[in-house]
């Protein structure tokens, strides 16, 4: 594995990290009590939409970055999926997770 393949890969496993302790950061927002009061209980609830679309949101990236980590494990990380063509390293370097050349990314 090259240098930047492999800084590539480091990169990718510190923001898995970041991401599954803000999932769980999320999960524990979400279970928390809400308070008696009705007024505070519809900020709650707007507090606990935000929550939910950030922990969708970090959910579909760490799920984007376990498939770059499986491809790179496998060998097949600098390969298009679609057209089997090399991946440039200058856009792996840019979209980590991407599956795509340039091409057909477009």
């Amino acid at each position: 594995m090259t240098l930047k393949l492999a800084n590539i890969k480091k990169s990718l496993g510190d923001r898995r990290e970041v991401l599954m302790q803000r999932i769980a950061r999320v999960k524990t927002g979400m279970t928390a009590e809400h308070s008696a009061d009705w007024s505070e209980q519809a900020q709650e609830r707007q507090n606990d939409e935000v929550l939910e679309a950030i922990g969708n949101e970090s959910q579909d990236e760490l799920t984007q970055i376990n498939r770059a980590l499986e491809r790179i494990e496998t060998g097949d990380y600098t390969s298009c999926s679609n057209c089997g063509k090399d991946i440039a390293l200058k856009r792996l370097e840019a979209v980590p997770y991407t599956h795509f050349c340039i091409n057909c990314a477009e």
